[in-house]
């Protein structure tokens, strides 16, 4: 029987899915690949044989459903978390983009609007726009971050019914001061998520916003096992926040929509994080060298908090790209005019980052 093929303008896709392209960065077997933001790091070696002894427990009863409430799970990112932290505040997801999926799903929605401060992480309108709510995007000042004033003065115009703060700004690595995420709170009547996803890189003395939880059951701060545990293959996001709000999440959820294989992983890893934070301290060490590196080659780079760095003084983005994937180094450009953004990846890595770098300077 012959094969029949469409177009999806064959399809009755939605009228407002059309026209759109997938999420996507590029996936090329380069030697250096510092485009998406992993911790280049392999897992220790005692770790992964940890993980694999709670997955091969975990398999004895994957005929039967897994905890609908993940409840070791929560328990364990509770205690990691810290700050008086229960389960009963602890939501978790495949990877943060679902954990977000389920905020929008829950509160945002036909008719509704979410809101954030552009450029920030791309995958924020997407997930807007698939669950029908209509994405409004706030400016920043010219090196993109935000004061409190200006801030709160966007989201009285704006009227969302979801904030997405992300902190520290992907792709610019910018950080969010305490004093904008209160002020955005109060002049909002919607719910506000903290985009913590990088958060282990920022500086050791830096306030999480977890601190504002008590007292504001519409904030939420999600986080992600993907950057600093290098846990970015096994897909665990997570959340705290109120227990209500909490209890949102749940109506929209699929059911068991957390694996048993998944939960025992990130148990296992979690009962590991001191090891698997370790690399850490390697990752924000090559971070400040690609820096201090860049702004000697006479580039501008944006103070980051994040495992990656966006440079400016790029006259010509597309073919620095072009020339570092030709010496077999993957970086990414973001869409902003004259930037390109680099992962800080081993310290092999940004050596080789630097070089060629260095090489396309030298032959230009």
């Amino acid at each position: 029987m012959g094969r029949v093929t469409a177009s999806l303008a064959d399809l009755p896709l939605r009228d407002d899915l059309r026209g759109l392209t997938p999420y996507g960065a590029p996936q090329v077997p380069l030697p250096v690949a510092l485009n998406v933001n992993e911790n280049s790091h392999p897992l220790p070696d005692e770790v992964a044989s940890d993980i694999l002894d709670d997955i091969a427990v975990a398999l004895r009863d994957v005929n039967r459903y897994p905890d609908r409430e993940f409840t070791a799970l929560r328990e364990g990112f509770a205690g990691y978390l810290g700050h008086g932290l229960d389960a009963s505040q602890i939501w978790a997801g495949n990877g943060s983009n679902e954990v977000l999926q389920h905020v929008l799903q829950a509160f945002a929605g036909p008719g509704r609007t979410a809101f954030g401060f552009a450029p920030t992480y791309s995958m924020y309108p997407l997930l807007a726009q698939g669950t029908g709510a209509r994405w409004a995007a706030g400016t920043r000042q010219s090196d993109y971050t935000l004061t409190a004033v200006d801030a709160a003065a966007q989201i009285r115009d704006a009227d969302p019914d979801v904030v997405m703060l992300c902190r520290p700004n992907n792709p610019t690595g910018t950080p969010l001061g305490i004093d904008v995420i209160e002020a955005v709170y109060e002049a909002t009547r919607g719910v506000v998520v903290v985009d913590e996803a990088y958060w282990e890189f920022a500086p050791r003395g830096a306030v999480s916003a977890l601190t504002l939880l008590e007292g504001r059951p519409r904030l939420a701060v999600s986080r992600t096992m993907s950057k600093a545990f290098a846990f970015a293959g096994a897909r665990v996001g997570y959340l705290a926040a109120d227990p209500a709000f909490i209890d949102a999440l749940r109506l929209v959820r699929l059911p068991y929509h957390l694996s048993a294989l998944t939960q025992a992983a990130a148990v296992a890893a979690l009962r590991n994080s001191s090891t698997m934070l370790a690399m850490v301290d390697d990752i924000v060490e090559q971070r400040d060298r690609i820096t201090a590196t860049l702004e000697a080659l006479g580039y501008q780079p944006h103070e980051s908090w994040s495992n990656f760095v966006l440079f400016g003084g790029v006259a010509d983005p597309k073919a620095t790209f072009q020339a570092l994937y030709d010496r077999g180094v993957l970086v990414r450009d973001v869409g902003i005019p004259n930037h390109l953004r680099v992962t800080a990846g081993t310290e092999s890595e940004t050596t080789a980052f630097l070089d060629a770098l260095a090489s396309i300077e030298s032959a230009s």
